[in-house]
């Protein structure tokens, strides 16, 4: 059976550049490999028809060859029958796309260096009054910290590891695959690279004991409910010499009793009786700084909102104050005096028929709807 072009293959013109070249045949690959495909025998033979169209044409001297005298020019020669290309080749053309498929099994690169420790995570609750000001906060955080009697090893004192036999101190232990090595984690180092014989007492052997530490987190003003603050490093230690991991310290705001939040604003509600709604009046108003004036002024609707400026909480960023918005409630009495009901009596009669523009307003919108 006659051998395909090889440009056919790629489905690259015979002029393409080695850019052109290199994204081709990395889509076929990753379209066919014998991993991604496990129950298509056609799709093997697919790859390693790519792989070898690739293998001739990448090289300027192989593909001179080839594009004068054809398949005879350059042979049959390299591992599988086909022109080598070799396995480095392999890693460097498909880097990130294969991950450890190729750059893990380079017996000559990487070293096992252990594990990354695991972040935690912190709850932390904290007072409306605290986004205001921002504070220091003391917390205790239980976590794996590195053992001091074998500083981490693992290993017992007068002792170190040894590098596993397995996988060479790679962490990574190789398989051949037809034409491919594959590497994959290390079972027998637990992809650590290194090996504890003689295991130190006071953490078995994992490097990490048990323990806490007490840290100053600093909570800043503005701060919003459910904000994750990251600490750098103060996670669980590493694993085999691994770096730590991180914490995240998860704020919770307390609900306040009179102040619900709209980002950087406030708002409360106020009640007010309804002759200082009718007469106006100067009340006395919560802040989350104290109690301020405000003036109500007369003839005050129930549910009227009012502003102050600047009494709101400072924005996380920009540490501009937002505004507090204050809501009239007029409380109507639910028990009169005779007094009381007397003069109310006498304030329906000198009123008369006399309707305010709400009510005037509303009772339009009433003859409109029904007449």
């Amino acid at each position: 059976m006659a051998k395909r072009d090889y440009y056919e293959i790629l489905g690259v013109p015979r002029s393409a550049g080695p850019d052109e070249l290199k994204k081709a045949y990395r889509r076929l690959a990753l379209e066919y490999h014998p991993d991604r495909n496990p129950d298509d025998p056609g799709a093997e033979e697919k790859f390693k028809e790519a792989s070898e169209a690739y293998a001739v044409l990448s090289d300027p001297e192989k593909r001179a060859q080839y594009d004068r005298f054809g398949h005879q020019g350059v042979g049959m020669g390299g591992p599988g029958g086909f022109p080598g290309m070799d396995f480095q080749g392999f890693a460097d053309l498909f880097g990130d796309l294969f991950g450890d498929l190729f750059g893990g099994a380079r017996a000559t690169g990487r070293r096992g260096r252990g594990q990354r420790g695991a972040d935690l995570r912190y709850n932390l609750e904290v007072d409306l009054a605290d986004v205001l000001e921002g504070r220091e906060e003391q917390v205790d955080v239980p976590r794996m910290v590195r053992c001091e009697t074998c500083t981490g090893s693992g290993a017992r004192a007068g002792t170190a590891p040894e590098r596993c036999p397995r996988c060479h101190g790679t962490g990574q232990a190789i398989f051949q695959q037809g034409l491919f090595r594959i590497s994959r984690p290390c079972e027998q180092c637990s992809a650590s690279g290194w090996i504890v014989r003689d295991p130190c007492p006071a953490c078995r052997g994992r490097g990490r004991v048990e323990g806490r530490k007490n840290l100053k987190i600093r909570i800043p003003a503005g701060v919003e409910d459910g904000m994750r603050l990251r600490v750098a490093g103060e996670g669980e230690a590493g694993i085999a010499g691994g770096p730590p991991g991180d914490l995240y310290v998860v704020i919770h705001v307390r609900p306040h009793p009179l102040f619900t939040r709209d980002g950087a604003d406030l708002a409360c509600e106020v009640p007010i009786s309804f002759v200082q709604a009718a007469l106006g009046a100067e009340i006395e108003v919560p802040t989350l700084e104290g109690k301020v004036a405000l003036r109500v002024p007369e003839g005050t609707q129930n549910g009227k909102v009012m502003r102050l400026r600047g009494k709101g909480l400072p924005g996380l960023r920009s540490g501009e104050r937002g505004d507090q918005y204050v809501r009239i409630f007029v409380e109507v009495p639910t028990k009169l005096s005779d007094e009381q009901r007397r003069l109310l009596e006498r304030f329906a009669e000198v009123s008369g028929e006399e309707v305010s523009p709400v009510t005037k307003g509303f009772l339009e919108k009433l003859r409109d709807l029904f007449d």
